[in-house]
């Protein structure tokens, strides 16, 4: 049941998740801000809601797997996972070290629980359909887990992608469900001026794809619509989240220039208080 109570819980993480995705961040002194900041409901949302998981087993073969196109938001699945339970908080500080696990994008061999290496964008949705189409034949005729591919708006420009929604669409993987973090903005420029994506929704609905939109902060409504998706038969779903970059923190919400840059140590310190303060309206709220 999602009570009250479960949602207060999951937007608490979420804000935990940010203020972790910001200290590791100023701890690395590189990395990508505001895709991570953006997308922490979501990944709060899935790791303490929605996904079949155990953090003390990560290779439990019935999971579910959460797989991450856009690799270089991977801060945030890492606070998440750390949040979780799957290694020590404190671990993240050792984001893009030499010898860490936390690489600026995940690898599969060094940190269990994540699902695959990723970093070239337009690869997931090919890698997950894959996962998908393999637990349909091995435990037909909807899988024995559900597969989960997150992607980023930008990667949408990838020509592989669209080979892989084509391919998922003709095997009818309802089974699938893809995530787009539709926060309009890419490395040097918005979406909509680099190279226009819209309509996306009818495009992914021309492939084959039952598609709904939702408000990527809503934690109530993206749980809603990836039980909808659980609900579709002999089509895979696509959920375009509408996402804030940056989330969280105003003076860098909605600018680009923070896709791939991380806050100095001022920055973070002014950063964190405005997410702690966030974090304290969130408490009284639900009180």
């Amino acid at each position: 049941m999602l009570t009250d109570a479960t949602i207060k819980n999951i937007e608490l993480k979420a804000a935990a998740i940010r203020e972790t995705i910001v200290e590791m961040l100023v701890a690395a002194g590189s990395g990508h801000t505001a895709g991570p900041l953006g997308m922490a409901d979501i990944f709060a949302a899935f790791y303490f809601y929605i996904l079949k998981h155990d953090p003390h087993n990560p290779a439990w073969e019935e999971r579910d797997r959460l797989m991450l196109s856009n690799g270089h938001i991977t801060p945030v699945r890492y606070a998440a996972m750390a949040h979780a339970g799957y290694f020590p908080v404190a671990e993240c500080l050792t984001l893009r070290k030499f010898g860490s696990r936390l690489q600026g994008h995940p690898e599969r061999e060094k940190l269990p629980g994540v699902e695959t290496t990723s970093g070239p964008l337009g690869s997931g949705l090919g890698q997950a359909a894959g996962y998908a189409y393999g637990a349909r034949m091995d435990h037909p005729p909807r899988g024995a887990f559900r597969v989960y591919c997150l992607m980023s708006d930008g990667e949408q420009d990838a020509g592989n992608t669209w080979e892989a929604a084509m391919w998922c669409g003709a095997n009818k993987l309802s089974n699938l469900t893809a995530v787009i973090d539709r926060n309009n903005i890419q490395i040097n420029g918005m979406t909509e001026e680099v190279m226009p994506l819209e309509n996306l929704r009818a495009k992914y609905e021309a492939f084959g794809w039952h598609v709904l939109e939702v408000d990527g902060h809503n934690v109530s409504a993206f749980i809603s619509v990836i039980e909808q998706a659980k609900a579709i038969y002999e089509k895979p779903t696509l959920i375009l989240a509408h996402t804030i970059p940056g989330k969280g923190v105003k003076e860098i919400e909605f600018d680009y220039h923070w896709h791939g840059k991380p806050p100095n140590k001022e920055e973070a310190v002014r950063f964190l208080a405005e997410l702690r303060t966030l974090k304290g309206k969130i408490r009284s709220e639900h009180q």
